[in-house]
């Protein structure tokens, strides 16, 4: 692993999340929020961030023209689904399929979802971030002032703390006090595409170029991996051996994060874009690609198989071990998975009703 020279600036700001908690409706348009600091052009790398979509454009679609992507799949504390897609948010129970409630955001283009350590659900959107409390699926906080509105991954670490990857950079939020304590702005790699802790508890983060260590006390990048296949760095899972799987556009790597060598990579699923990872209780790598979903087992090296029947053959995001199934999210919409057979049920009301692949 090479370190980083040369000096990061790191931003600090406090900056308010624009708290609004009613006992009635909450105004989602009261935003009491501060920033501080010089807002500073980033410096972008040779390769651009991914295209910027405009999110208005994408809402005033007809219902013919209706975009069905699910780009985020979160289960929470207890056992339910979250379901981030293009038509906005909701929960679901796994067990049978049946909506239980969808929140009304002012933004439906979702890109990441996380559970706090009190069982609040963080919604990251192309427009910014929102605290729901699933009690009363009210929006109780907002923020506008990160390094860009535009949010495309959200974990929580060991100490509750929330970290926000945008397409220009990290921030690190207070979920209970409703701070904006941290910015990183001049991230390597620029785009925080994926984000997953290690053994350490420290932070790793996909970027458009390689992998971003980043210690969680200080914020600050303490080391980082530039020589991978594929070098954009678009999913991230860590495996209960302490391994780090990385995903890229025509790799999957397993990596020592703390050496930060390339302990293999995948050769049966070379030349795959992997768009999304996740372990399930067995040990199982459900691997998302363009072309589907493959079941990985690492102990063995080899594919146990490969899902059939998905709405869509672009995955984006997964969910294991939720209501005994695989969730599958895609391009066109939302399927489980019959572990039995492999074979995936599209759920209709996520998805068009006639599955490609």
């Amino acid at each position: 692993m090479s370190l980083l020279s040369g000096r990061i600036s790191i931003f600090l700001s406090a900056a308010l999340l624009g708290l609004a908690a009613f006992l009635g409706e909450t105004d989602t348009r009261s935003v009491l929020a501060q920033s501080s600091g010089k807002d500073e052009t980033p410096f972008y790398p040779a390769q651009p961030p991914p295209p910027e979509v405009d999110p208005l454009r994408i809402q005033r679609q007809t219902p013919q023209q209706r975009e069905y992507r699910v780009s985020a799949l979160l289960r929470d504390v207890l056992g339910k689904l979250w379901v981030g897609s293009w038509q906005g948010l909701a929960r679901i129970d796994p067990n049978t399929g049946r909506i239980l409630t969808r929140v009304n955001l002012p933004d439906v283009f979702i890109g990441a979802l996380a559970e706090d350590k009190v069982g609040r659900i963080w919604v990251g959107t192309y427009q910014g971030l929102q605290r729901v409390d699933p009690r009363t699926n009210e929006i109780t906080a907002q923020n506008f002032f990160m390094p860009s509105n535009r949010v495309l991954s959200l974990l929580i670490d060991k100490r509750g703390y929330l970290w926000v990857g945008g397409d220009r950079g990290l921030s690190l939020i207070s979920p209970d006090r409703g701070l904006l304590m941290t910015t990183l702005r001049n991230l390597p790699g620029v785009s925080a595409n994926a984000l997953s802790l290690d053994t350490e508890g420290q932070l790793w983060v996909g970027t458009l170029d390689g992998l971003v260590r980043v210690d969680t006390a200080s914020a600050y990048p303490i080391g980082r991996v530039t020589d991978l296949p594929g070098t954009t760095v678009q999913a991230l899972a860590l495996d209960s051996k302490g391994s780090l799987w990385v995903g890229t556009p025509s790799n999957l790597i397993e990596l020592d994060p703390l050496t930060g060598k390339i302990v293999r990579t995948v050769a049966e699923l070379a030349e795959r874009n992997i768009t999304a990872l996740n372990f399930d209780q067995l040990g199982s790598l459900w691997v998302g690609t363009d072309a589907g979903v493959f079941r990985y087992n690492p102990y063995t090296g080899t594919l146990a198989g490969q899902v059939s029947g998905l709405p869509a053959a672009k995955v984006l995001s997964l969910s294991s071990d939720t209501g005994n199934k695989l969730w599958v999210g895609t391009r066109d919409g939302l399927a489980w998975v019959n572990l039995n057979t492999g074979a995936a049920i599209t759920h209709r009301a996520f998805s068009r009703t006639t599955p490609e692949y």
